[in-house]
């Protein structure tokens, strides 16, 4: 039986694949996305996103849905907080409207996405167990079903552990030092009206001691929270996260001397999770591979702490459609293109997120990150 071919393949069905896979469709060109998941509802995407103007937003217009996007836009969610763990507010910004980087969840945006494709662009249930080069740029993936396909231009969007990464690059991603445990507060202004005053109507950081407290306002009126800590790797082994009490004890722990409203964003959660921050060196790069590229966590996993991620994968997924229209029938020159000006932006954005890390964890972060909020959205 012939093995199935498709011209463009994008293994991933996060942010940026989508993008990619919806700039190439207004382009006139067809591509097929490849996802493990088993369909579009599979899990709850989750957590709120600030689209910047200059790369998400970019994109969203790109992709010919930047009118569809404003639609869905937290209003209020550009709002900021930051206190200090005796619960001291020492930044309060409310959201007027103006502000570049409007909120939106990520679970919308992610919607908005996938119903501007074609039926039958995403392949749902197709998990990637390799991927291997043919020759001339051609390349073959396997799935875990045992089913085949090859491709001519071969896409890794498929995050932080890329089963396409291999192909061009070593590179693998290493632990920060810095591990969260998410928290949810459910309906809070109902359930938890002390934990909604604290947080406020957007986004919200304690800082302090070399470890944080962040959070958002999501915009079906839950709390999304992290506890962030400096901590060996091997920290949330040692953590029950079977028994909440237990899992909430373990952090707080590390909180005992901040203000109890503070400490109440983890004792009341709802849902309690655990996840390492990882992230790839600062300026990975690979040389130019026949037939395969990478874009979003796949090409520059980073730590969160510039709010870049997901601006920069649909960034990715749209300049590297824009760049394979550019260059009809000459992949290889497409792809040059694009990951000439991929590396240098990748890298820009992965030093602002590793020292973003290293301020908001020194003994100053709280002081530091005050006089940045401060300074004026210029400064920014």
């Amino acid at each position: 039986m012939n093995t199935p071919h498709f011209p463009i393949a994008i293994i991933g069905a996060g942010l940026g694949g989508l993008t990619a896979a919806r700039v190439l469709h207004v382009n006139g060109i067809e591509s097929a996305i490849f996802e493990w998941e088993a369909s579009a509802a599979a899990r709850t995407q989750g957590g709120m996103l600030d689209i910047h103007e200059a790369d998400g937003q970019k994109a969203l217009r790109a992709a010919g849905l930047h009118d569809d996007f404003l639609k869905i836009v937290h209003e209020g969610g550009q709002a900021l907080r930051l206190l200090g763990p005796d619960g001291t507010v020492h930044v309060a910004e409310e959201d007027d409207g103006t502000g570049g980087r409007p909120e939106v969840d990520r679970g919308d945006l992610r919607d908005l996405l996938l119903g501007s494709l074609p039926d039958g662009t995403i392949h749902w249930g197709h998990k990637v167990t390799g991927a291997r080069p043919l020759g001339d740029g051609r390349h073959e993936m396997t799935f875990a079903d045992g089913s085949a396909v090859t491709t001519d231009l071969l896409i890794g969007a498929d995050g932080a552990w890329s089963r396409i990464r291999p192909l061009v690059s070593s590179a693998w991603p290493a632990y920060t030092g810095i591990s969260f445990v998410e928290t949810d507060l459910y309906d809070a202004d109902t359930r938890h009206p002390r934990s909604a005053a604290v947080v406020g109507g957007g986004f919200f950081i304690a800082l302090g001691h070399e470890r944080g407290v962040l959070a958002h306002r999501e915009s079906d009126g839950s709390l999304h929270v992290y506890a962030a800590l400096k901590a060996d790797e091997g920290w949330l082994d040692t953590v029950d996260f079977t028994d909440q009490a237990t899992a909430k004890a373990a952090v707080l722990a590390h909180f005992e001397d901040w203000d109890e409203g503070l400490r109440a964003l983890v004792a009341d959660a709802d849902s309690v999770t655990p996840r390492r921050i990882h992230a790839l060196p600062v300026g990975h790069r690979w040389d130019r591979a026949p037939g395969v590229t990478l874009l979003g966590d796949a090409a520059h996993l980073m730590s969160p702490f510039a709010g870049e991620g997901a601006n920069l994968a649909m960034l990715d997924g749209a300049e590297l459609a824009l760049a394979v229209a550019a260059h009809p029938g000459d992949t290889e020159a497409a792809l040059a293109a694009y990951e000439e000006a991929l590396f240098p932006r990748g890298e820009a954005s992965a030093a602002e997120s590793a020292a973003s890390l290293d301020t908001m964890f020194s003994e100053k972060g709280l002081e530091q990150m005050a006089a940045f909020f401060t300074s004026g959205p210029a400064a920014r």
